[in-house]
């Protein structure tokens, strides 16, 4: 029996090094499957990234009617949606959704 080892020594250890460098390939840290996940990770943090840099272009906007100068209009349209403010003889219609 251990003469047959003796003999198949390097195949056993070849065999073993194959075995060992596919288990990691497909599961290890650096692996397939490991990759994937984080592939699927980095996709969602760039949308993410993506929608909050379209939020903070929009409040720039916003920030700069009312800070630079002055824009009446759009400082009506806030008196309008957030006071519910209006003008006399305005009908002002309150749309509420229903959630199911």
């Amino acid at each position: 029996m251990f003469q047959k080892l003796k003999k198949n020594y390097l195949v056993i250890f070849i065999l073993f090094l194959i075995i060992y460098f596919l288990f990691n390939l497909i599961s290890g840290d650096r692996g397939l499957i490991s990759f994937y996940k984080k592939k699927n990770i980095l996709d969602k943090h760039k949308n993410e990234e993506m929608i909050i840099s379209k939020k903070i272009e929009v409040l720039k906007d916003k920030n700069s009617l009312i800070k630079d100068k002055i824009d009446l209009d759009f400082i009506e349209i806030l008196l309008r949606d957030k006071f519910m403010f209006g003008k006399n003889g305005d009908k002002i219609y309150m749309i509420k959704k229903y959630e199911n």
